[in-house]
């Protein structure tokens, strides 16, 4: 199982001991990006940090805590703020110099990253469940960590995350679950907001799916992304954000059923002045968008846990399956795998977790019971 890591106190305190615990992870994750940045935005190091400096002052406008936790981490590892600043941007940095490549090409032949396929679900009984596969590089499967945090104020939250960035999916104490998708579009031209993992990170502090969208809606955002927001209520909302302000929403189906990838599913993004990433590279979005559909519309009971654990494990139409594993006739920093997966019963208050692509491992219950006390 990837390494966990307890921490309590306040942020900078938080951040101090997750950065101390994850050290040999933090300093991975920095060697990897900088690979990963001169592959993608041609810049060095140096450039990366001078970049990542330009998102400190809307993250400290958007919540000044944050800042005390990432200046934390980087004490605790032995690093500047901006490597772990670096870090926290990856998305902004590879996903804006992605759109623009595509833009120059002029056609569908540069690989996008495969990122998610995410899921959430209301049995007829009321049953809560959410879940989702996390696609990145095979690099990453050296940098995750389960993060448990325990601050003295607000939820206490458990997220599965690259260390030294603050936050991915996760579930929090007060039984709200976030499980999220990378999107990107031509708005995103990597101009600073509040980048996608410091949002990941605030919607952990929310205590219910409303409290979760008002925050997303309430910030300049740096680029796009999908957040897939359930509570034990059984409350389901899906939130499509652009950068700046703009954002769409969508529900669950009539079978209660959301599922979501990496392309722009709402009806209003067809209107918006602009150009979905998934129409510009070569992706497997659509295709595991479909798999997922097709299986979950099989099925008898679309609230059963069971069946979106064989879902995620899924290999139809490999490589451009569900369950993904490496392609190595792709330059290293564009293969894509399965790097976890996670399955949540937030009725019975319960998570289980992939080490990998889950059909090698498959999913191995978390002792989250101090969460919920």
């Amino acid at each position: 199982m990837y390494p966990l890591i307890t921490v309590t106190g306040g942020p900078y305190e938080r951040g101090r001991q997750y950065g101390e615990q994850a050290r040999t992870r933090v300093h991975r994750s920095i060697a990897a990006y900088a690979e990963v940045f001169e592959h993608v935005a041609g810049w060095d190091w140096a450039t990366s940090t001078a970049v990542a400096r330009r998102f400190l002052p809307p993250i400290r406008d958007f919540a000044p805590e944050y800042v005390d936790e990432l200046t934390g981490v980087a004490y605790g590892a032995g690093v500047d703020l901006a490597d772990i600043l670096a870090v926290n941007v990856r998305t902004e940095v590879m996903y804006s110099a992605r759109v623009r490549n595509a833009l120059a090409l002029q056609a569908t032949t540069q690989q996008g990253p495969s990122e998610c396929s995410a899921f959430a679900a209301v049995a007829d009984e009321g049953h809560v469940i959410v879940g989702q596969n996390w696609d990145w590089g095979p690099f990453a499967t050296e940098t995750v960590v389960v993060l448990q945090s325990f601050p003295d104020e607000g939820p206490a939250f458990v997220t599965v995350v690259e260390a030294g960035l603050l936050a991915k999916f996760g579930v929090n104490s007060d039984g709200l679950a976030v499980m999220t998708n990378a999107l990107a579009c031509t708005d995103d031209e990597g101009e600073p907001g509040v980048p996608y993992h410091v949002m990941l990170r605030a919607l952990l502090d929310c205590s219910s799916t409303d409290q979760g969208v008002k925050r997303i809606e309430g910030a300049a955002r740096a680029s796009s992304a999908n957040y897939l927001l359930a509570d034990e209520s059984g409350t389901i909302v899906d939130v499509e954000a652009r950068p700046g302000a703009a954002l769409h929403l969508l529900e669950r189906d009539a079978r209660g059923v959301l599922l979501h990838t990496n392309h722009f599913l709402s009806p209003e993004f067809a209107i918006a002045d602009a150009t979905d990433y998934a129409d510009l590279v070569l992706t497997t979005t659509r295709t595991r968008h479909d798999q997922l559909t097709e299986v979950v519309t099989a099925a008898d009971d679309p609230g059963d846990l069971a069946l979106y654990a064989g879902a995620l494990a899924d290999h139809a139409n490999a490589p451009d399956s569900v369950c993904r594993h490496p392609d190595t006739s792709l330059a290293g920093p564009d293969q894509s795998m399965t790097v976890a997966g996670v399955l949540v019963d937030l009725t019975d208050k319960r998570v289980w977790l992939a080490e990998g692509p889950p059909c090698e491992r498959g999913f191995e219950e978390l002792d989250c019971s101090r969460l919920w006390r």
